[in-house]
């Protein structure tokens, strides 16, 4: 399984789109978020799982490529929502046109996912569209749970934990299962795949929030300290808060109250909070905890070992990443 061959093959059909059309008003900025790159981990898992369970990859693009489409509608309306000036770098999609394009243009995005599954015949369409909506729906859910909590001081870590599977985790696990549905692969592989997706992607959400607190500058890719600048409730906080005592717990709060220019000192105190309960050791321990779940669904699929030792590999790689 190399991860670079996928990326560089769903690169090269994303490319070979022509997104613009008239009005251009409405698809220039369609065109416009898909090129400002990223990762593309969730079209590479659609394409991953493909390849596991029949050594096929290009007939998942398409399926690929509404995964990709669709996560960059999220983030055009997500940005509105936080009313983020960048992204990735550059101007986000409401700031270079304006609201209403944004809106119209993600609205746009949403309905060009669904067309790519009538590349498939009405068995695999069915499947594809039914579990796409299913996993619309839960991330909605889980982005107004996270808007939910901005305002909340009681946030427990169920319901944290409940936010980033519905927000992150759950379009992880339809990545790989639509993978899974266009090979055509038994029922039963497809929800093992799934279920490996999900968990993996509870892992993932939980070591970013790890990173984005203790990652190393030069790696991570984003301003160390994020999250507690911007008063986050992650499981590190939400863990602190539980185990400090009534002291720190008051010093804490105290200190997510705060909106500061200048958050140095801030960052400092908190993580200095965060190691004294011992905090970093605990979100490993969840982190170690989610890929274990996900790797015991591998005893289930029917794939040959080697297969099952490359999902194992993307596990432990993606558990261990430093960016």
């Amino acid at each position: 399984m190399d991860i670079k061959k996928y990326q560089e093959s769903f690169q090269n059909y994303l490319s070979s789109k022509q997104w613009v059309r008239e009005p251009k008003n409405l698809y220039e900025p369609i065109d416009y978020i898909l090129q400002l790159g990223g990762k593309r981990m969730r079209p590479i898992l659609t394409l991953m799982s493909s390849d596991i369970f029949s050594d096929e990859v290009d007939h998942a693009m398409p399926a690929a490529l509404a995964i990709e489409v669709f996560h960059n509608f999220t983030l055009i309306h997500d940005d509105i929502m936080d009313d983020a000036p960048l992204r990735r770098g550059m101007k986000t999609v409401h700031e270079k046109w304006d609201i209403n394009t944004g809106i119209l243009s993600g609205d746009a995005m949403l309905i060009l996912a669904y067309q790519y599954f009538e590349n498939y015949e009405p068995v695999v369409f069915q499947k594809l569209a039914k579990l796409f909506s299913k996993t619309a729906l839960e991330v909605c859910d889980g982005q107004q749970l996270d808007v939910d909590f901005e305002t909340r001081n009681d946030v427990t870590i169920p319901e944290y934990l409940e936010m980033i599977r519905l927000k992150t985790s759950v379009l992880v696990g339809a990545a790989l299962e639509m993978g899974a549905i266009v090979s055509e692969t038994s029922d039963e592989n497809a929800r093992l795949i799934y279920d490996f997706g999900l968990n993996l992607g509870l892992a993932f959400q939980l070591q970013d929030d790890y990173l984005d607190t203790f990652g190393n500058p030069e790696t991570f890719g984003k301003q160390v300290g994020g999250d507690i600048m911007e008063n986050k409730k992650t499981f590190l906080y939400l863990k602190a808060l539980k185990d400090a005592s009534l002291e720190d717990k008051t010093l804490l709060l105290e200190l997510y109250a705060q909106k500061l220019d200048d958050s140095t000192a801030k960052v400092d105190q908190v993580k200095a909070l965060f190691e004294k309960y011992e905090i970093p050791t605990k979100i490993k321990l969840k982190i170690q905890h989610f890929t274990n779940k996900a790797l015991a669904t591998l005893e289930g699929m029917d794939i040959p070992s080697g297969k099952k030792q490359n999902l194992t590999n993307f596990a432990l790689w993606l558990m261990n990443r430093a960016v």
